[in-house]
């Protein structure tokens, strides 16, 4: 599958994904700053952004892309840096292909399983009309009868765009999304640990690794640390875009 992306800067290939219901724009902010020392490819998952749909939406699958593009742009010893959904995507990734990435960068998410937890959010979304909705405005009074957060609706808005005949649709798969919801959390596993240098970067305030999640992931990447982003909660990059800067330079750069 060829995905959707965009390229900034000149240096070490490095290689962003995005979280669920997000594309890789979510990331334009923190790859201007680490492009000075990077070529930054920020990637669209499958069935998100610009990127194809399909109905295969498996983390097996979404590291196959993953090298699928590494090699269709003959990317070298790339970085990975994954957010959430993405973060398992790297993780899976280094499982799969050892010894293709140099090193791994994994935001705020876990090699364990997860529990759907995602009903608002698609409540949110199933209520827009997208046939008789006139304004972006009307899909956010819509999407605010399950979805409270002012914050979400503005980001999930995101996904919203007018197609080839003018008629309002989303550019995440959202029926194969709804049906498969269960997949975004599946466990990450491997019969032997994986020895690539990663870094953890959590928000203090979230709640997707805890602290007895630390050995799980020590056990499975025992080349590894973590990094706790004080006053952040899931969004770390978002929330705190300097503090999280900060934390990776040195693991980029070392």
């Amino acid at each position: 599958m060829k995905l959707a992306y965009r390229t900034i800067g000149e240096g070490q290939p490095l290689v962003i994904l995005h979280g669920l219901f997000g594309s890789g724009d979510n990331w334009l902010t923190i790859s201007k700053v680490l492009s000075d020392r990077h070529q930054i490819f920020l990637v669209d998952q499958r069935n998100h952004g610009r990127s194809p749909h399909s109905d295969e939406w498996t983390y097996k699958a979404m590291a196959d892309d993953l090298y699928a593009f590494l090699q269709e742009h003959n990317l070298q010893n790339p970085i990975l840096i994954g957010h959430s959904m993405g973060g398992k995507t790297v993780m899976q990734f280094a499982i799969t292909y050892p010894n293709v990435a140099r090193k791994i960068v994994v935001v705020d998410i876990a090699p364990k399983l997860y529990p759907p937890h995602h009903q608002d959010v698609l409540a949110g979304l199933h209520a827009v009309d997208l046939a008789n909705i006139t304004s972006r405005n009307d899909a956010e009074a819509a999407m605010a009868t399950a979805i409270k957060e002012a914050d979400v609706r503005q980001f999930l808005l995101k996904n919203l765009y007018r197609n080839e005949n003018g008629q309002f649709a989303w550019r995440v798969n959202l029926p194969l999304i709804t049906q498969k919801i269960e997949e975004i959390g599946v466990t990450q596993t491997s019969p032997t640990p994986v020895q690539i240098p990663a870094l953890f970067v959590r928000g203090a305030l979230s709640k997707y690794i805890k602290d007895a999640d630390l050995a799980l992931i020590q056990n499975l990447f025992p080349n590894s640390e973590l990094k706790t982003i004080e006053g952040a909660g899931h969004w770390v990059q978002a929330e705190k875009p300097a503090e999280f800067v900060q934390a990776v330079q040195p693991f980029l750069y070392e």
